[in-house]
């Protein structure tokens, strides 16, 4: 019994989507060799820019096998916090003793938590995910 389905693509779209099944198959990626490949095939597309539909679909279809391959065989580390208020800090380029002022917390907290030394509080979370303007879950990995 064959189940009917919107999930079609027309005209130039299936064309290239075909192609580029044909030229790299969507199927479970098995090793760090077929992971190479399909970045490849990924840099390509997203070098061209604009892509038609049967593109996209194809792009976004590769991006969860790797994704999935990625997840399983190379996993990141969550960041430390010392890493990520770091991170905020150099994006929003300022130093720890204006950080420190602008939050109104002693600077040693500060060096404290970039040295590692100290873990990130749940107040001092609320108070940086307001300075910067990200959600608190960004900065609370840890707890």
């Amino acid at each position: 019994m064959t189940a009917k389905t919107k999930f079609r693509l027309k005209g130039a779209g299936r064309e290239t989507y075909l192609r580029l099944v044909t030229a790299f198959p969507l199927a479970s990626i098995q090793s760090d060799e077929q992971l190479d490949e399909a970045r490849t095939v990924m840099d390509r597309l997203l070098a061209r820019g604009k892509l038609d539909g049967g593109e996209e679909m194809y792009l976004e279809a590769l991006s969860d096998l790797v994704a999935a391959y990625e997840d399983e065989h190379h996993p990141i580390e969550p960041a430390s916090d010392a890493d990520m208020l770091r991170h905020l800090m150099e994006a929003r380029g300022i130093t720890q003793a204006q950080l420190a002022r602008d939050i109104a917390v002693p600077r040693s907290t500060i060096s404290e938590i970039l040295a590692g030394k100290k873990p990130l509080s749940r107040g001092l979370i609320r108070k940086l995910a307001g300075y910067f303007q990200i959600d608190a879950s960004v900065l609370a990995v840890n707890f």
